[in-house]
């Protein structure tokens, strides 16, 4: 059940309006349901009956500290992709022991920090960076938990920027040969560890099948592995599960974790998941004031800054006014203030909306505030977390200030 209804003929989050907090706060405004984050992290918590399996947030997808603590204190493990990410969870007490480095390009720094850190693993994604995790770790005189990351060669569908599973794809290594080559390199080394074997084949997955052929390669894989006296911990089989954006079924994050025990029945590898999306998108909502009508245009004080999926994936969210039947519904393109035909929001949406009226952008928990930039010299919104009949300001607006802080004019 969503937590954003019609209540009164005004949309609300929880036990709150949107009304009141576009009042408070104002707008562009990110919203999102503690209640919708708890339940959708639970799904995956509380579905897992493999021991010790966990669920490693994917912090790319919504990375405001307060809700990685809310995650954290759930149980939640974290997947990170950047060194920045790390300071993010460990700065909300996350244990070192539940966060997985993953990603193509990890510098010296990075590795280093992770290391010291004492992290569950680093998913390699190349010879290049093996040989760099250890020599590091020679270095620091440290041994350095790996997986190395299996690309299965699977297209799990959806958009091709966030496909991560093609043979083609920046991601993992396809060679099977040459993973068996170097996790026998790493048998031998004094500062690598192998404990898992990773995999991860995109995003908004939106059927299992995807999932179980990747599993059964990986399970195959991991195999040949034990056959050579290589053990392994865990599995780490990715994340990616799609949502609805509009008329989507996706399967539900419970079944997809059956899925995923049934292949693994009876071994003792843990199960660890990647889950982003499914926690967060469908737990925010950005509000956005309608400041003109134009021809068939809507324009709203939100942008293709505040929201960047439109423009960048043509991705399609649902879009309507907070206030219940306003009137007759035509179709509108919804567009903001930026100097690009590419900022968009919305093309051929059926909604009604007159000027200063407030329209909320369904389904934007997820990649929505995270890759939210300053173009146009336009500060970032707020960021709100509703809890019951509270409403918590997490993230401040920023100021004119705060965009010229960090800059210097140099003496002539």
């Amino acid at each position: 059940m969503s937590a954003f209804n019609f209540n009164s003929g005004s949309l609300f989050c929880e036990q709150v309006s949107l009304s009141d907090i576009s009042d408070q706060f104002d707008t562009p405004a990110y919203i999102y349901s503690k209640q919708t984050l708890e339940t959708n992290a639970n799904a995956y918590v509380k579905s897992f009956t493999k021991p010790d399996s966990l669920a490693c947030f994917a912090v790319k997808s919504l990375s405001n500290i307060s809700i990685l603590k809310l995650l954290n204190d759930m149980g939640c493990g974290f997947d990170i992709v950047s060194g920045g990410e790390l300071y993010r969870v460990l700065s909300i007490g996350a244990d070192p022991k539940k966060i997985i480095f993953s990603g193509v390009g990890k510098s010296k720094k990075e590795i280093e920090e992770g290391i010291l850190e004492g992290i569950l693993s680093f998913n390699v994604e190349s010879a290049s960076e093996l040989y760099r995790i250890e020599k590091i770790a020679e270095n620091l005189n440290k041994v350095a938990p790996v997986s190395i990351r299996f690309n299965p060669d699977i297209d799990s569908g959806g958009h091709d920027y966030i496909t991560t599973g093609r043979k083609g794809d920046k991601f993992g290594i396809s060679s099977i040969d040459q993973i068996i080559e170097l996790s026998k390199y790493i048998k031998s080394s004094n500062y690598l560890n192998i404990v898992g074997l990773a995999s991860h084949i995109g995003s908004q997955i939106l059927e299992l099948d995807s999932y179980r052929k990747s599993a059964k390669k990986t399970i195959e894989l991991a195999d040949s592995l034990i056959e050579l006296g290589i053990s392994l911990e865990f599995l780490d089989l990715g994340g990616g599960l799609g949502v609805p954006y509009n008329d989507e079924s996706p399967p539900s994050a419970e079944n997809l974790v059956s899925c995923l025990e049934k292949e693994l029945q009876g071994r003792k590898e843990r199960l660890v998941l990647e889950p982003g999306r499914s926690i967060s998108a469908n737990a925010g909502v950005l509000i956005t004031k309608v400041e003109y009508i134009k021809d068939d245009f809507i324009v709203v004080d939100a942008a293709m800054n505040d929201l960047i999926r439109p423009a960048l994936y043509k991705a399609e969210h649902d879009i309507c006014n907070i206030k219940e039947n306003t009137g007759v519904p035509k179709l509108w393109n919804v567009v903001g203030p930026i100097c690009e035909s590419s900022d968009f929001l919305a093309k051929n949406i059926s909604i009604d909306a007159d000027e200063d009226d407030i329209l909320a952008i369904k389904t934007t928990g997820a990649y929505g505030f995270v890759m939210s930039s300053n173009y146009n010299t336009r500060p970032r919104a707020c960021e709100v977390l509703v809890d019951g009949d509270k409403s918590i300001l997490i993230r401040k607006r920023e100021s004119l200030d705060d965009l010229l802080e960090m800059e210097i004019i140099g003496d002539d």
